[in-house]
């Protein structure tokens, strides 16, 4: 992804109000002051999910095999990158889970007013599913866990509706930067994570028209398309604004503001922001060497 070549005052402003702003007091997990408990509590946590999720009437789970007649967006992403100095082993591992849960979504169709929820159709993931250990991101550290590398997977779908006439009703983000760009071709900050079951991606379909999701995986990339029945219908722009590394107290942070952008009832352009990123950067800058990358860098 390009940097953004500027960053506007109100931007420089709103870093520094966020670098200095008094850190929100929240009470410790219960989970963490009593980690002998933690299994039990996410077995009663995910149990409860799961009777939320089936019993919720506007889930969307109709499939159709057929795909819907008209492309609205697609995207794509690398299967395999370098992420600093993870094990590859994992990232092989992660195809095969991609294969697994790409298969439980591909074809659904998302009524008007239905809501998409990726747990709600991929429901647990086992070994005897087919699922296997990959890379899983916690509190900024790479470790093994069964179904490891879905992330990219709800990144993917997270983008697609961006780009489409949808409500994001539930998303979460990482909260740090962990990993130097690599083959990077969506903005910072544009993902999203998911944990079983209960950290879910959810998205409204606010049109009219019914709208299908498609989701395969080829030898190098993870693919997905939204279709639909409306060949007039409109989709979303992207943009970045604002995005530069900050050097605050001895830490660098990474910023950045995304924009969606569409057209009004005059045909007027008009954005939207969608969300604000700060996160901590957890690899090593090289500041010389980014800025003639084209990284914009500021010291505060």
């Amino acid at each position: 992804m390009s940097p953004s070549p500027a960053v506007s005052r109100v931007a420089r402003e709103d870093i520094l109000a966020r670098l200095t702003a008094k850190p929100v007091t929240t009470r410790t997990p219960f989970s963490v002051r009593f980690p002998s408990l933690k299994p039990a509590i996410l077995f009663t946590r995910r149990a409860h999910t799961a009777v939320k999720l089936a019993l919720d009437p506007h889930l969307a789970t109709t499939k159709s095999a057929d795909p819907l007649p008209y492309r609205l967006y697609q995207h794509q992403s690398l299967l395999l990158r370098k992420l600093g100095a993870s094990d590859m082993r994992l990232q092989h591992n992660k195809i095969k889970n991609l294969k697994q849960s790409t298969a439980s979504i591909t074809g659904v169709v998302i009524r008007p007013g239905e809501v998409f929820s990726l747990w709600k159709l991929v429901g647990e993931m086992s070994r005897r599913k087919g699922y296997v250990d990959g890379m899983l991101l916690s509190r900024g550290k790479i470790i093994e866990g069964l179904g490891g590398g879905m992330c990219q997977l709800a990144n993917l779908l997270h983008w697609m509706f961006l780009h489409g006439p949808f409500e994001i009703i539930e998303r979460y983000h990482h909260s740090l930067d962990v990993f130097p760009d690599s083959g990077r071709t969506v903005p910072f900050g544009s993902g999203a994570t998911i944990l079983y079951n209960f950290v879910d991606l959810k998205a409204k379909n606010t049109s009219k028209d019914p709208i299908q999701i498609n989701l395969w995986v080829t030898e190098d990339k993870l693919h997905g398309e939204l279709r639909t029945t409306n060949p007039d219908l409109e989709g979303f722009r992207i943009k970045e604004t604002d995005h530069c590394f900050v050097l605050w107290q001895n830490q660098w942070y990474r910023y950045n503001r995304l924009w969606r952008v569409s057209r009004n009832r005059n045909k007027h352009l008009v954005s939207e922001l969608v969300v604000t990123n700060l996160a901590p950067v957890l690899y090593e800058i090289d500041e010389e060497k980014m800025k003639a990358e084209g990284y914009t860098m500021l010291h505060l």
